[in-house]
């Protein structure tokens, strides 16, 4: 059973910086793909950025690209979500998710993902 716990969110005002945490347990994490979306009130879950356990390669969704970073401590199975120059259309629930089996792609779509944390609530005010 595979477990993802985020944690990190808050209030922030705009241009300013969050690190959100998805502690991972359950299993050996080594050929993962995580990703890492949120979803604004009213609005479908968007994918933010994706990472490969393995060789630690990103891949970023235009509207985060070159503001946020995802990196992993494979000591503590954590991933990590740094988001830079904050605005108050970065405000949501954050999620992180879990694929046991990587891909030769970047996983973007959130059905691809079998495991979820419970979110994050990240809110940016102007």
């Amino acid at each position: 059973q595979v477990q993802l716990v985020e944690s990190g969110g808050g209030l922030v005002q705009a241009g300013g910086s969050l690190r959100l945490s998805c502690a991972a347990s359950g299993r050996a994490f080594s050929n993962y793909d995580m990703g890492w979306f949120r979803q604004a009130p009213g609005k479908e879950r968007e994918f933010a950025g994706t990472i490969k356990w393995a060789s630690g390669r990103t891949y970023y969704a235009d509207s985060v690209k070159g503001r946020f970073t995802i990196s992993k401590d494979n000591a503590k199975n954590t991933v990590y979500l740094q988001m830079d120059s904050l605005n108050t259309d970065d405000t949501a629930v954050y999620y992180c998710a879990a694929n046991p089996q990587t891909a030769s792609y970047f996983r973007t779509r959130a059905n691809s993902y079998g495991y979820w944390g419970q979110g994050t609530q990240v809110t940016v005010s102007s």
